[in-house]
């Protein structure tokens, strides 16, 4: 038998993918040259390399909404990242896309994060205000162009130049300069597109299920969303009377419904503005994916909901004042005192300068490890 090599599953992308779809034979390449893998194709090796970065280890340690030791069963930084390349890749199969470069954006897109979620990442950009700010999908990008150091000849994972757009394009940051080397004229490929919207289904689902599971939410006090109403509608075989089950089911219901939602939608406007090719993708006037009015609306006030009855709740609010006084204090602390660094970091900043080579080690920390340090440096009992 001969091996599936290289070459024969690029034809199977021309024989499978729309002619819409980004193919791995005409990347536009790496930043350092390198030999083709003979048994993957360009977009397998990005994915590859991303699953086996310490950037993407990390994202265990990280958190999603509950600081990693509140409970073994919340989601982390890593489980969101894996529930975002799963929905991506099932709306990328059903449009007939790239799914390895779909699935490389997705497990890369938030290796940029800080510890403890949005609240460090809050915390860190208002801490670097003057000198640009801080935002994690520049971050993703810095980590996988720069910071990772696995490879001789190069720092960084050397990535094709596809997956790398698509870690900075995939949401709405347009006005930064990282773009400029991006095509910033240009369109995304669909690829790149989905992730934005999986990342919406992943967090706003799995946000509401650990709420739940928390008891931050009341599921009574779910009934007055469309999407809750919508999939309580949807007919289910069975009368199933266990309220975890029921919660279970209802959030795969909705999973279903924007998912859904999304193909058609997305399929409808590639019709309706006559995409045909790869090409068309990244001249068209607008994005292509997105959801229908109705459901855009339902998923908007789903994201208010969770904001009030979740992110504003007070334990959660609690947690969030105690990660953003971790953030400051290990950010001024490092600015006072930049021998406090460890030295592989130490050594960076005549190159990079003072404060980015901190926003840099704090950016990279999980949750545990700013703890840790933060204790070290503040409490005389800990031995550093």
């Amino acid at each position: 038998m001969i091996p599936a090599g290289r070459e024969f599953l690029q034809d199977r992308e021309d024989d499978i993918l729309a002619p819409y779809a980004a193919k791995s034979k005409h990347t536009r390449g790496r930043r350092h040259a390198e030999e083709s893998h003979p048994y993957r194709t360009e977009f397998q090796r990005d994915r590859d390399r991303i699953i086996h970065s310490r950037a993407f280890r990390r994202l265990e340690y990280k958190t999603q909404v509950f600081v990693n030791h509140e409970g073994d069963h919340y989601r982390t930084r890593l489980t969101h990242t894996i529930e975002v390349a799963q929905i991506s890749r099932s709306i990328a199969r059903a449009l007939r896309l790239n799914e390895d470069l779909t699935e490389s954006i997705a497990l890369a897109h938030d290796l940029g994060h800080t510890p403890f979620g949005h609240a460090g990442e809050r915390e860190l950009n208002e801490l670097l205000r003057d000198t640009g700010g801080f935002e994690h999908n520049r971050q993703s990008l810095r980590v996988v162009e720069t910071l990772e150091e696995r490879y001789h000849g190069f720092s960084g994972l050397n990535l094709t130049w596809e997956t790398r757009e698509g870690i900075i394009k995939h949401s709405s940051y347009y006005d930064h300069p990282e773009v400029s080397t991006y095509a910033p004229e240009e369109q995304p490929s669909i690829e790149a597109q989905i992730i934005d919207f999986a990342d919406e289904i992943a967090y706003n689902n799995h946000d509401l299920d650990d709420g739940i599971s928390s008891g931050l939410i009341d599921p009574a006090s779910l009934d007055d969303l469309g999407l809750w109403r919508l999939a309580a509608g949807l007919p289910y075989a069975g009368d199933v009377k266990d309220e975890k089950l029921v919660v279970n089911r209802m959030i795969r219901s909705i999973i279903n419904i924007l998912v859904t939602d999304l193909i058609q939608t997305t399929l409808a406007a590639i019709a309706e503005l006559g995409v045909a090719t790869y090409d068309d993708v990244k001249r068209a006037p607008r994005k292509l994916v997105g959801f229908s009015a109705g459901i855009a609306a339902m998923s908007d006030e789903l994201k208010r909901f969770l904001r009030k009855n979740m992110y504003q709740h007070y334990r959660v609010v609690r947690m969030t004042i105690k990660a953003q006084r971790v953030v400051r204090e290990l950010f001024n602390l490092y600015r006072e005192h930049p021998n406090a660094l460890p030295d592989d970091y130490f050594a960076r900043v005549p190159a990079d300068g003072l404060v980015l080579t901190i926003a840099d080690y704090i950016a990279g920390m999980t949750d545990r490890y700013a703890l840790e340090e933060h204790q070290k440096l503040t409490d005389p009992m800990i031995r550093v």
